[in-house]
């Protein structure tokens, strides 16, 4: 069984860049777009060696050909400090024998992105490696949420970030009339699936398309670089046809996508979010900067949470009982959270030596905004409660005593 295709490319710098940091690889059986980012020129570079690292290895296989490709970007920024910290995304795709059948093979690292236009239904085949796209697949955004996400474009795996790179693979059973899409995300962070949609099912002409949906894409304002690679199914050796036919009589005729991880090489969990690698001249792609900004932020907004419960926590004072004695505490009554309140000191007051009405407000755990206030009311206790009492049987006297006093037995006729 034998698959042909027929292919079309098109780039632009955008409307906004001063610089085209994409790069694409259109050949016979292999295609990849390459998003770069750095700084000055990193960018640029690092697409055009990871590209061209790619072809170089295409034969050791996708996934490792794209491994390849970043160590060339990771070595190429160690030999140059004034290349250090670029990295690129990249997203492949190639024709293989898998099964004894040709197989579209597919590869990405980043948020570039491949697509499937089968039946007139666009399908994305790869996942973003970017923080929304992750939040995206946890179910804690919406797609349409992460469309608007303020940091929708800050991702979390490219190539030259490490020595070494996890790859996303899958293989795709191709069939005539299928159209592949691989593009960066200057194409699909400014024009709508439904429009690219209508470009590819009524532009039949690769390159044309291509072309049309880089125009789109700078109408829309071409914030970013734009490249497309477009990859048709013309002759699929009659598979279709014999899909077609085993699906007559059923309730639909549409060929399903699926897209399947290669048994031979898993895929395993994405990677934590790195911050890097930053994007030159991409203000909502910079993994160095905005990162540490965001985390500065989150720092700041738990730093100033915890400073305000220990402000609120230890700002007050309060006076209780405590071992029996009357007590000036600092803090809250019950304590916030994990911070309780702490003694300042004990008076030699018990409880029962007060009057009801004093009893009352102490047990009430009676607060001040300042220890001085708490400490003029303690004062107030002592003077109200330096009483002597004494029994004999059948009579009891008082007598009360200047505060200063020391307290002296009374005398009974």
């Amino acid at each position: 069984m034998t698959i042909s295709l027929r292919w079309g490319a098109a780039t632009d710098t955008g409307r906004v860049r001063s610089v085209n940091e994409d790069s694409a690889l259109v050949e016979d059986g292999l295609f990849a777009v390459a998003d770069g980012m750095g700084g000055h020129v990193a960018g640029e570079v690092a697409s055009r060696v990871a590209i061209d690292a790619l072809r170089t290895n295409a034969g050791q296989g996708l996934a490792e050909a794209v491994r390849l490709a970043n160590r060339a970007v990771f070595e190429r920024a160690v030999d140059d400090p004034s290349l250090r910290g670029m990295g690129t995304t990249m997203c492949a795709a190639t024709l293989v024998e898998q099964d004894g059948r040709p197989q579209l093979l597919i590869a990405n690292v980043g948020d570039s992105r491949v697509y499937v236009l089968r039946d007139g239904e666009l399908v994305q085949l790869t996942d973003d490696h970017s923080l929304v796209g992750e939040m995206e697949r946890d179910g804690r955004l919406t797609a349409e949420e992460a469309k608007v996400h303020p940091q929708r474009n800050i991702v979390t795996r490219v190539l030259g970030n490490e020595p070494d790179v996890e790859v996303d693979q899958f293989w795709l059973d191709p069939f005539r009339g299928d159209r592949l899409l691989l593009c960066s995300d200057g194409l699909f962070d400014m024009v709508d699936d439904d429009v690219m949609v209508h470009v590819l099912r009524s532009e039949p002409d690769a390159n044309e398309a291509a072309a049309e949906l880089v125009t789109l894409a700078n109408e829309a304002g071409g914030r970013d670089n734009i490249t497309v690679v477009l990859v048709d199914v013309v002759d699929d050796g009659g598979k279709a046809e014999a899909a077609s036919a085993s699906l007559a009589g059923t309730t639909t005729k549409s060929r399903p996508v699926e897209r399947v991880v290669r048994d031979d090489e898993p895929a395993e969990p994405a990677p934590a979010p790195s911050n890097r690698r930053p994007r030159a001249g991409r203000a909502t792609r910079h993994l160095t900067w905005r990162s540490a900004l965001f985390v500065l932020a989150l720092l700041a907004i738990v730093a100033g949470a915890a400073g305000g419960t220990w402000w609120f926590a230890r700002t007050g004072y309060f006076v209780g009982i405590d071992r029996h004695r009357v007590t000036l505490f600092q803090g809250r009554p019950g304590g916030v959270l994990f911070l309780d309140p702490t003694v300042e000191h004990r008076t030699g007051l018990r409880l029962g030596d007060l009057p009801p009405a004093r009893r009352a407000a102490v047990e009430d755990q009676h607060e001040f905004t300042t220890k001085a206030a708490a400490e003029r009311f303690i004062d107030r206790l002592r003077q109200e409660t330096t009483t002597t009492t004494t029994t004999t049987p059948g009579t009891t006297s008082t007598t009360v005593l200047p505060p200063t006093s020391a307290p002296t037995p009374s005398s009974t006729p």
